[in-house]
Protein backbone atom coordinates (compact mmCIF):
# COMPACT_ATOMS: atom_id res chain seq x y z
CA UNK A 1 0.00 0.00 0.00
CA UNK A 2 0.82 3.19 -0.90
CA UNK A 3 0.14 6.48 1.60
CA UNK A 4 -2.11 8.96 -0.45
CA UNK A 5 -1.17 12.22 1.31
CA UNK A 6 0.23 12.68 4.98
CA UNK A 7 -3.09 14.72 6.12
CA UNK A 8 -1.39 15.49 9.57
CA UNK A 9 1.48 17.06 8.29
CA UNK A 10 -0.36 18.71 5.08
CA UNK A 11 -3.07 20.56 7.14
CA UNK A 12 -2.28 19.76 10.69
CA UNK A 13 -5.07 22.89 11.83
CA UNK A 14 -7.61 19.97 9.99
CA UNK A 15 -7.14 17.53 12.48
CA UNK A 16 -7.27 19.64 15.51
CA UNK A 17 -11.01 18.97 16.75
CA UNK A 18 -10.01 15.57 16.84
CA UNK A 19 -7.28 16.01 18.66
CA UNK A 20 -9.08 17.76 21.15
CA UNK A 21 -12.37 15.23 21.35
CA UNK A 22 -9.10 12.95 22.14
CA UNK A 23 -7.52 14.44 24.76
CA UNK A 24 -10.75 14.75 26.42
CA UNK A 25 -11.38 11.38 26.24
CA UNK A 26 -8.21 10.82 27.59
CA UNK A 27 -8.74 13.13 30.49
CA UNK A 28 -11.89 11.77 31.76
CA UNK A 29 -11.47 9.00 33.78
CA UNK A 30 -12.47 6.30 31.26
CA UNK A 31 -10.83 2.93 31.07
CA UNK A 32 -7.73 3.14 28.75
CA UNK A 33 -8.63 -0.61 28.19
CA UNK A 34 -11.92 0.19 27.60
CA UNK A 35 -10.73 3.21 25.70
CA UNK A 36 -8.35 0.81 23.36
CA UNK A 37 -11.32 -1.92 23.22
CA UNK A 38 -13.57 0.23 22.19
CA UNK A 39 -10.98 2.08 19.27
CA UNK A 40 -10.13 -1.26 18.18
CA UNK A 41 -13.70 -2.80 17.59
CA UNK A 42 -14.35 0.24 15.69
CA UNK A 43 -11.54 0.12 13.48
CA UNK A 44 -12.18 -3.35 13.19
CA UNK A 45 -15.99 -2.98 11.72
CA UNK A 46 -14.23 -0.24 9.50
CA UNK A 47 -11.41 -2.32 7.87
CA UNK A 48 -8.73 0.27 8.95
CA UNK A 49 -5.37 -1.78 9.44
CA UNK A 50 -3.73 1.00 10.23
CA UNK A 51 -5.56 1.76 13.13
CA UNK A 52 -6.43 -1.63 14.27
CA UNK A 53 -2.08 -1.86 14.03
CA UNK A 54 -2.03 1.22 16.67
CA UNK A 55 -4.76 0.52 19.04
CA UNK A 56 -4.00 -3.25 19.67
CA UNK A 57 -0.75 -1.72 20.29
CA UNK A 58 -1.34 0.82 22.46
CA UNK A 59 -3.45 -1.69 23.98
CA UNK A 60 -0.82 -3.89 24.73
CA UNK A 61 1.13 -1.31 26.52
CA UNK A 62 -2.06 -0.46 28.58
CA UNK A 63 -1.91 -3.93 29.69
CA UNK A 64 -4.72 -5.61 27.49
CA UNK A 65 -4.27 -9.13 26.85
CA UNK A 66 -3.65 -11.07 23.50
CA UNK A 67 -6.30 -13.01 24.40
CA UNK A 68 -8.56 -10.46 24.65
CA UNK A 69 -7.70 -8.77 22.11
CA UNK A 70 -8.12 -11.96 19.94
CA UNK A 71 -11.41 -11.89 20.70
CA UNK A 72 -12.93 -8.80 20.05
CA UNK A 73 -14.26 -9.70 16.97
CA UNK A 74 -16.44 -12.35 18.86
CA UNK A 75 -16.75 -10.86 21.78
CA UNK A 76 -20.23 -11.78 22.67
CA UNK A 77 -19.66 -15.26 22.41
CA UNK A 78 -16.62 -15.26 25.24
CA UNK A 79 -16.55 -15.02 28.88
CA UNK A 80 -13.84 -12.34 29.03
CA UNK A 81 -15.03 -9.43 29.16
CA UNK A 82 -17.00 -7.61 31.78
CA UNK A 83 -20.67 -6.52 31.51
CA UNK A 84 -19.11 -2.82 31.32
CA UNK A 85 -16.94 -3.79 28.45
CA UNK A 86 -19.95 -5.80 26.71
CA UNK A 87 -22.11 -2.66 26.78
CA UNK A 88 -19.21 -0.28 25.52
CA UNK A 89 -18.75 -2.50 22.37
CA UNK A 90 -22.68 -3.35 21.72
CA UNK A 91 -22.89 0.96 21.91
CA UNK A 92 -19.50 1.14 19.49
CA UNK A 93 -20.96 -1.45 16.99
CA UNK A 94 -24.42 0.27 16.89
CA UNK A 95 -22.66 3.58 16.56
CA UNK A 96 -20.12 2.78 14.06
CA UNK A 97 -23.08 0.98 11.93
CA UNK A 98 -25.41 3.83 12.33
CA UNK A 99 -26.52 3.97 8.57
CA UNK A 100 -27.66 0.36 8.69
CA UNK A 101 -29.65 0.65 12.00
CA UNK A 102 -31.31 2.66 15.12
CA UNK A 103 -30.45 2.56 18.36
CA UNK A 104 -32.76 0.84 19.84
CA UNK A 105 -34.02 2.18 23.72
CA UNK A 106 -32.86 -1.30 24.72
CA UNK A 107 -29.60 -0.65 24.05
CA UNK A 108 -29.58 2.58 25.54
CA UNK A 109 -31.00 1.51 28.78
CA UNK A 110 -28.66 -1.42 29.07
CA UNK A 111 -25.45 0.77 28.09
CA UNK A 112 -26.38 3.19 30.81
CA UNK A 113 -26.82 0.25 33.12
CA UNK A 114 -22.88 0.62 33.19
CA UNK A 115 -22.40 3.87 32.49
CA UNK A 116 -23.47 7.11 34.21
CA UNK A 117 -24.49 9.87 31.10
CA UNK A 118 -21.15 11.63 32.03
CA UNK A 119 -19.19 8.76 30.92
CA UNK A 120 -21.74 7.42 27.85
CA UNK A 121 -21.18 11.29 26.34
CA UNK A 122 -17.28 10.50 27.04
CA UNK A 123 -17.58 7.00 25.21
CA UNK A 124 -20.13 8.15 22.24
CA UNK A 125 -17.13 11.31 21.84
CA UNK A 126 -14.59 8.12 22.38
CA UNK A 127 -16.66 6.16 18.91
CA UNK A 128 -17.22 9.44 17.36
CA UNK A 129 -13.35 10.03 17.55
CA UNK A 130 -12.30 7.09 16.46
CA UNK A 131 -14.43 6.86 13.12
CA UNK A 132 -13.77 9.87 12.31
CA UNK A 133 -9.40 8.93 12.32
CA UNK A 134 -10.38 5.56 10.38
CA UNK A 135 -11.84 7.76 7.78
CA UNK A 136 -9.19 9.90 7.72
CA UNK A 137 -6.09 6.85 7.47
CA UNK A 138 -8.68 4.75 4.81
CA UNK A 139 -9.19 7.37 2.69
CA UNK A 140 -5.76 9.03 2.62
CA UNK A 141 -4.13 5.09 3.16
CA UNK A 142 -2.01 5.47 5.90
CA UNK A 143 0.49 2.75 5.59
CA UNK A 144 -0.15 -0.21 8.38
CA UNK A 145 2.34 -1.18 10.59
CA UNK A 146 4.22 2.25 10.39
CA UNK A 147 3.01 3.30 14.26
CA UNK A 148 5.04 2.69 16.86
CA UNK A 149 3.45 2.72 20.16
Amino acid sequence: MVARLNYSKISPDAIKGLLEVEKYVANSGLERTLYELVKTRASQINGCAYCIDMHTKDARKAGETEQRLYGLTAWRETSYYTQRERSALAWTEALTLISENEIPDSLYEATREHFSETELITLTMAIIAINGWNRLAIGFRTVPGSYKS
